[in-house]
C-alpha cells in the first residue's frame, strides 16, 4: 500500500503525518522550536530550525520510505525568508505575528494605491503580510538586502532544501499580498511598484502539483527515498480546510484555536472592497477562498484563565458559565487581547469587558468571553455575506475550543446556524498528506480525498438565537466607541 505524508511547518513545531491511500492517519510525529522577540512587537525565527526540526519528526515518524508515494507542504503564512545565491539565510524569518511593519504598509498603500491593492490582490496592506516585511527589511538592514537573491516563504523553505527547488504553492504565494488573485500568480504591476526584483519570486504550482523530488542529500538527512515527488501543497490554513472538508462553496469552517478563523472556500475569487476579508487562492486547483481572522479566539479564554483562574482545568471554568443566561446580564467582552485584523485591522485594538456590576461574577466574566469571542467570528460570517458569498446553513468548527459543548451551543445561537464537528483531528498536516495523495492519483480529486472527513456531532441554535442579535448590535457598537481610547492607551 502506497503511503502519504504531511509535512507541517508550524510557529512552535513542525509536525509530521503519515497517511494511506484512503487517506487515514497512521502516525504522527513533532519537533518543537522556539519563536524570538528580539524586541517588542518583533517575531522571529532562524529557518534551519524548521529543517532541523522536519528531519527529526520524519524520523521519530519511521515509516516505510518505500512506501511513501508523495509529500505534501504546510505552514505558517506570510513569513518571510531571504536567502543569499549560496541558499543560506541572509537574516532570521520574520514571522507571520510581527507587527514592525505599520510605516511600510502605509506606503505600500501610496505606491500601489488603496483601492488597485485590494483590487488586485484580495488584501489590504497589513502589519502581518509578507510584501511589508520586504520593504522593512530594504529600509532598515541595507546590508542583508544587498546578499539576498531568492524570497521564499517558511513551508518553502523546507521544501527548498527537500528538493533544491525554489517554488511556492499559489495558496500561500497569494497571501504575500504580491499575486494577482485572479490570475493565480505574481502581480508583475504590485511587484515593480514595490520595487521588487521579479527574479527573487520562485514559480508558483497548485496544491496537487508535483514541485520536485527528493534529493539524494535531503534522502540522505531525512531518511526518505530520492526522487519522491514532494506537491504543493498549501498555506496552513488552505491545507487545515482540506483536512476538515472545506474544499468548495457551501461548507464553512470556523477555528477556534488561540487564533480564530473563519473559511469559505469560494469557486471565483470574492473580494470585499474595503479589504476587511482577507482573499486568498486555495490549496483546491481552481478554488478561491475568504477568510476572516481575530488574534485571541481560545487565547482569550487561555488569558482569563491564566489571570483569574491558574491552573484551573478549561472544562470546569467554563462549566461555571453554564448557568448563566445568554447576554451575560449585560455584560459584554471584546476579545482584542492582541489587537484585531477582522473586522478591524487594527494592531492598537484593545480587550474590555463593558456593562461590569456589582452583581456580576467570575461566572459572568467566562460567559462574556466565550460569547465575546463567538461575536468576533459572526463579524466575518457577516462580511462573508456582505461580500456575496452565500449564508451557510452548517458550520464546521474545529480547535481547542470546539472541544466545549457549552462554547459550541453559544456559536450556532449567535451564528443561526448549525454548528458540526468533524472527525479530522489533525488539521494542517492532514490536508497536506491529501493533497499529495490526490497528486498521486489516489484520488480523483481534492474533493474525494475529502470524503473520509466525517461529521461526529451537530449543535443546532436554540431560541437564545433571537435574544444574541440584541446583544451582538452592542458588541459591534463597541469598537467605534472606543477606538480613541485604545490609541490613546497604546501610547501609555
Amino acid at each position: 500500500m502506497r503511503t502519504f505524508l504531511g509535512l507541517d511547518v508550524s510557529t512552535t513545531a513542525t509536525k509530521a503525518l503519515l497517511a494511506d491511500e484512503r487517506g487515514a492517519v497512521l502516525g504522527v510525529a513533532s519537533s518543537e522550536y522556539p519563536c524570538d522577540a528580539p524586541r517588542p512587537l518583533w517575531s522571529e525565527q532562524d529557518p534551519r530550525l524548521w529543517w532541523t526540526a522536519a528531519q527529526r519528526a520524519l524520523r521519530q515518524l519511521a515509516c516505510d520510505p518505500a512506501s511513501v508515494a508523495g509529500i505534501g507542504l504546510t505552514g505558517q503564512m506570510h513569513g518571510l525568508v531571504l536567502l543569499d545565491a549560496a541558499g543560506e539565510p541572509v537574516r532570521p524569518a520574520i514571522l507571520w505575528n510581527d507587527q514592525r511593519t505599520a510605516a511600510e504598509c502605509d506606503e505600500i498603500r501610496r505606491l500601489v494605491g488603496r483601492e488597485r491593492l485590494i483590487a488586485t490582490t484580495g488584501n489590504d496592506a497589513l502589519t502581518g503580510f509578507t510584501a511589508p516585511k520586504i520593504l522593512w527589511v530594504k529600509r532598515h538592514e541595507p546590508a542583508a538586502w544587498a546578499k539576498a537573491k531568492q524570497l521564499l516563504l517558511p513551508h518553502d523553505y523546507v521544501r527548498f532544501k527537500l528538493t533544491g527547488e525554489h517554488a511556492s504553492d499559489k495558496a500561500g504565494a497569494s497571501a504575500t499580498i504580491l499575486f494577482d488573485l485572479a490570475r493565480r500568480d505574481w502581480s508583475p504591476a504590485v511587484v515593480s511598484a514595490l520595487g521588487i526584483d521579479a527574479s527573487w519570486l520562485p514559480r508558483t504550482f497548485e496544491g496537487t502539483d508535483v514541485t520536485g523530488t527528493v534529493t539524494p542529500q535531503a534522502a540522505a538527512a531525512t531518511g526518505l527515498r530520492a526522487g519522491t515527488p514532494v506537491f504543493g501543497g498549501g498555506g496552513d490554513q488552505e491545507a487545515a480546510a482540506v483536512g476538515t472538508g472545506a474544499v468548495d462553496e457551501g461548507v464553512v469552517s470556523a477555528s477556534l484555536g488561540t487564533s480564530g478563523v473563519v473559511f469559505a472556500a469560494t469557486r471565483r475569487p470574492f473580494v470585499e472592497p474595503q479589504g476587511r476579508l482577507h482573499a486568498f487562492c486555495h490549496a483546491v486547483p481552481g478554488r478561491w477562498h475568504l477568510m476572516g481572522v481575530m488574534l485571541s479566539a481560545a487565547g482569550s479564554l487561555r488569558w482569563f484563565r491564566d489571570t483569574f483562574a491558574p491552573g484551573e482545568d478549561f472544562e470546569a471554568l467554563v462549566a461555571t458559565a453554564a448557568p448563566i443566561p445568554p447576554g451575560a446580564d449585560g455584560l459584554v467582552f471584546l476579545p482584542y487581547l492582541t489587537g484585531e485584523r477582522t473586522p478591524h485591522p487594527d494592531p492598537l485594538a484593545r480587550a474590555a469587558f463593558v456593562g461590569l456590576t456589582v452583581r456580576h461574577t467570575r461566572a459572568h466574566c467566562v460567559r462574556a468571553v466565550l460569547e465575546g469571542v463567538a461575536f468576533g467570528l459572526k463579524d466575518s460570517l457577516d462580511l462573508m455575506r456582505s461580500a456575496g458569498v452565500a449564508a451557510a446553513a452548517e458550520v464546521r468548527v474545529t480547535g481547542g475550543g470546539a472541544k466545549s459543548a457549552l462554547w459550541r451551543q453559544i456559536l450556532a445561537d449567535v451564528f443561526g446556524a448549525t454548528v458540526a464537528t468533524v472527525s479530522a483531528q489533525e488539521g494542517a498536516a492532514h490536508g497536506a498528506a491529501l493533497l499529495a495523495a490526490t497528486g498521486a492519483a489516489a484520488f480523483k480529486d481534492v474533493a474525494s480525498a475529502t470524503a473520509a472527513v466525517q461529521v461526529t456531532g451537530r449543535t443546532e441554535p436554540t431560541a437564545a438565537s433571537h435574544a444574541y442579535r440584541k446583544v451582538h448590535e452592542r458588541f459591534r457598537d463597541l469598537y467605534p466607541a472606543l477606538r480613541s481610547e485604545f490609541a490613546k492607551a497604546s501610547d501609555e
